[in-house]
């Protein structure tokens, strides 16, 4: 290198999967036949209508020039529809929708429009390491808040509130939680309102779970009552509709808050495929029986996670939602010796476990299991596993 790399990238690693998907595909390449319950990359296509609607219109020669920075009217106003008809939340296309190449996207352009260098962002522990990664790219500082499984992995109020919160701008929130599949809560989601509130503090919920296995009606915290005026929320098309690698996801509030981060938008982006966006109107268009159906799929490969998180003796909450499984290993061991066990048994029988310990210190003792690996497959894993010794 004839220049050394910047300062900001000292602040943080390269994203855990990078290495890890390098050695599980050295391995392969061996013929060890990794099955990998890692990463939620969903393996299940997206609805038909989708798939044709992306190829009707990427047939036209006249399409494929840049596109509005704010995507196309009739994608909002279907984000808008879908809104409505989902989580029972009134948002005017025109101003409070804004459409945007995935929700990770979204965590850089709203952490650009709301923090200088010094401030302080509200994080989750355990959480999405992204909050942290990009907080600490922008120079901004992290401060993170626990949740733990005695308190159902929801916040904990008394100990927010006695927290040193100046210099706080934002605070990052996740339910459907990831990586613990905590359901979403209106009275936790209150309860966040009023903090926010309080401290004068924007919420920034991301939503991508709340049609993977809901317990209820998938929930929204723009549906809580003045919530517009503190939060915005994030959602995406990925796991709901199984398009990870298209790309499509949307932020959703106030249209002043908005509107700061369409300003950063429109200078790292320069718009979404035409036919992407026609796809992605027609998949928000998927019957309530194409939703059943691919949660009926995941709820049998959930059963078959189960099945191998006893055989491990494995501990975990039946009640989790969303496409993984959190479970915390019984044996006695050091927390640092979780990771190595999970190691343990990539290098012996082939399988990997996704750490606990990469969304904080308080899944340390904690591993994740992916429901985006076929049944055949989970079921060859579990046979495997019979044959673990450690």
């Amino acid at each position: 290198m004839i220049i050394p790399k910047a300062e900001r990238l000292h602040s943080i690693e390269e994203y855990y999967f990078v290495k890890k998907l390098e050695e599980i595909a050295r391995l392969n390449k061996e013929g060890k036949n990794v099955i990998n319950f890692g990463i939620g990359s969903p393996d299940l296509p997206p609805s038909t209508a989708t798939v044709s609607a992306l190829i009707e219109h990427a047939a036209r020669p006249d399409i494929h020039g840049y596109q509005p920075y704010r995507g196309l009217p009739e994608l909002r106003e279907k984000i808008a529809d879908w809104y409505l008809r989902t989580y029972k939340v009134h948002l005017d296309p025109h101003s409070e929708v804004l459409p945007l190449a995935g929700s990770k996207e979204g965590i850089l352009h709203i952490s650009m429009a709301f923090l200088n260098p010094g401030d302080a962002a509200l994080i989750p522990n355990p959480g999405y390491p992204t909050y942290t990664s990009l907080t600490s790219l922008i120079g901004a500082r992290p401060l993170y808040y626990n949740l733990t499984d005695k308190n159902y992995w929801y916040p904990d109020f008394d100990e927010l509130n006695n927290m040193d919160l100046s210099g706080v701008k934002i605070m990052w929130v996740n339910y459907p939680h990831m990586p613990t599949g905590t359901p979403a809560r209106y009275y936790v989601f209150e309860k966040l309102v009023r903090f926010a509130s309080e401290h004068n503090i924007l919420l920034c919920h991301d939503n991508p779970y709340s049609l993977v296995l809901p317990q209820q009606e998938p929930a929204s915290i723009l549906k809580i009552d003045g919530a517009k005026d503190v939060a915005i929320e994030l959602n995406s098309l990925s796991k709901s509709h199984n398009m990870a690698g298209w790309r499509v996801g949307m932020m959703l509030g106030k249209k002043d808050y908005l509107q700061h981060a369409l300003a950063v938008k429109s200078n790292i982006d320069s718009g979404m495929f035409y036919a992407v966006q026609k796809a992605a109107i027609n998949a928000l268009d998927n019957t309530q029986d194409w939703h059943y159906q691919r949660n009926q799929t995941y709820t049998q490969r959930r059963e078959v996670v189960f099945k191998i998180f006893d055989l491990l003796d494995i501990e975990y909450a039946k009640d989790q939602v969303g496409m993984f499984v959190w479970g915390k290993p019984r044996r006695h061991m050091p927390s640092s010796d979780v990771a190595g066990w999970i190691d343990e048994i990539l290098y012996s029988v082939y399988v990997f476990f996704t750490p606990g310990k990469i969304f904080g210190t308080n899944g340390n003792d904690y591993l994740r299991a992916s429901l985006c690996v076929p049944l055949d497959k989970m079921e060859e894993a579990y046979d495997r596993l019979k044959h673990f010794k450690g």
